[in-house]
């Protein structure tokens, strides 16, 4: 009977009907949330059913919600470019070695800077914090790379992305709100910092260091200015580069002239349909990786900014 009177009072009788203001508050969330998903997805689904769709029927406009001709054509032609292929394969090498690196360098130094007995402790984190607010330049960057023989190089996509300030500070955050106590048995039982940071933060520190491996993922997969600066060869121009050369190789002018004579004389692409195929090639993978690593992304930053 207690339990049947708390629940009365704490909360709503469970065959309590509900007002009209509150069905007609819940109809305008719904509203609300349909109006922000339509607006937020919509644009991204209609460049993948014109990029699945006929390219010379998609010059007749009306394609709103499903493609009218179901033709693949556009995905082959951007595919069968030899020099896409290969950039497919640049850009994937630099996510999947620059992600790893860039976590074990931030987390090392992150665990590192957490360490209140660290010779220099305030001195070394107020330089690291002095670089997020202000740089050299992109010039002397550039003579830094120069002279340490990373220009035209594979590598000048890995190391100077191995470290981010931004996500050292968040994996520290997360690191000193561990207990202590758990490092201090570790050194009592003779273990040395090594051994606390591959059995003790690693493990603890999952949710964190899977938000900062999307972060480096990303960084990595969409990255296409430093090729162009840093970078003369093709064979080291990662997809996106080579994205952004397809999407500004036509002007509008030329584009609709060229569709048309494309239209004319048989050829089922059209520069809108490449740019559209290229875009979704571009786009799908880092996506699908996402829902794999929701369950951290949260939890990690919000744990991760509990300090400063």
């Amino acid at each position: 009977m207690k339990a049947k009177t708390t629940a009365a009072v704490g909360g709503r009788h469970p065959h309590t009907h509900r007002t009209a203001g509150e069905w007609v508050l819940d109809i305008l969330k719904v509203i609300f949330l349909l109006i922000v998903v339509v607006i937020t997805v919509y644009p991204f689904w209609n460049i993948f059913i014109v990029s699945i769709n006929d390219a010379t029927d998609a010059l007749r406009g009306g394609l709103y919600f499903l493609p009218r001709k179901l033709s693949l054509t556009s995905y082959g032609e951007i595919l069968g470019r030899p020099t896409f292929r290969h950039s497919i394969l640049v850009t994937v090498a630099r996510t999947l070695i620059g992600t790893p690196l860039a976590v074990i360098v931030t987390s090392m130094c992150a665990y590192s800077l957490s360490r209140k007995d660290l010779v220099g402790h305030k001195f070394w984190s107020i330089l690291f914090v002095f670089t997020m607010y202000f740089g050299g330049g992109l010039v002397p960057y550039y003579m830094v790379l120069k002279g340490v023989h990373l220009l035209n190089s594979f590598w000048v996509y890995i190391i100077p992305l191995a470290m981010n300030v931004y996500n050292m500070i968040l994996i520290r955050s997360y690191i000193e709100s561990m207990p202590q106590s758990l490092f201090e048995a570790v050194k009592i039982d003779g273990g040395n910092d090594l051994v606390v940071y591959f059995r003790i933060v690693v493990p603890l520190s999952k949710p964190i260091l899977m938000t900062v491996a999307l972060f480096a993922a990303i960084n990595q997969w969409n990255s296409w200015f430093d090729a162009n600066l840093f970078t003369t060869s093709e064979n080291l121009k990662p997809m996106q580069s080579i994205l952004v050369e397809i999407l500004n190789q036509y002007q509008t002018g030329a584009s609709t002239s060229q569709a048309m004579s494309n239209a004319a004389s048989g050829v089922t692409v059209t520069p809108d349909s490449i740019r559209m195929a290229a875009t979704m090639v571009a786009t799908i993978p880092i996506i699908l990786v996402y829902p794999f690593i929701q369950k951290y992304f949260v939890k990690g930053i919000m744990l991760g900014a509990v300090k400063g």
